[in-house]
């Protein structure tokens, strides 16, 4: 399978992406369109502000975790990307200079280098894997989305404190 434009390969297996990821560090992942479509990955959904670079997520496992990096991993695919039945958006990693960050705090590049597209079937593998590993994440224990984060409906926010100057 290649991108419009581009022959990259496939990753087609979570031990493959963990692989990849060790040998090829400080690379990004990308939940959407691939570089060449029509689509604009830079405007931002809600403003209609054109953002100065692409949102991606990091997924190198960070310096502190004390965790094996395909835990990690898995965790950044779930959380950066999802199965979908839109042949045009599909998980892919790529290379980018960083310009800065979005508005929902997600690093934004320029300069893409596609590296691979990511497998559909590797985001079933990292959830599996990752709850398999971390049982008290995800939903069948009612703590919200796979990750253990509440739902939008669940969450609590504390009452506002209003914050005067003395």
């Amino acid at each position: 399978m290649a991108l419009p434009g581009r022959d990259i390969p496939v990753v087609s297996s979570l031990d493959a992406l963990d692989e990849l990821v060790r040998w090829r560090p400080g690379m990004y992942l990308r939940q959407g369109v691939a570089p060449g479509s029509s689509a604009d990955p830079r405007i931002d959904d809600v403003t209609g502000i054109r953002l100065p670079g692409v949102p991606v997520a990091r997924i190198d496992p960070e310096p502190w975790w004390p965790g094996p990096a395909i835990d990690w991993i898995a965790r950044r695919v779930i959380m950066n990307a999802t199965s979908s039945d839109q042949p045009d958006r599909r998980p892919w990693l790529l290379y980018g200079h960083f310009v800065g960050y979005g508005p929902h705090h997600e690093p934004l590049v320029t300069d893409i280098e596609p590296v691979a597209w990511i497998d559909h079937d590797v985001v079933d593998q990292a959830r599996q894997h990752f709850t398999a590993r971390y049982p008290s994440a995800g939903r069948e224990h009612g703590h919200g989305d796979d990750l253990g984060r509440p739902s939008a409906e669940a969450r609590v926010y504390p009452p506002s404190r209003r914050v005067t100057a003395t």
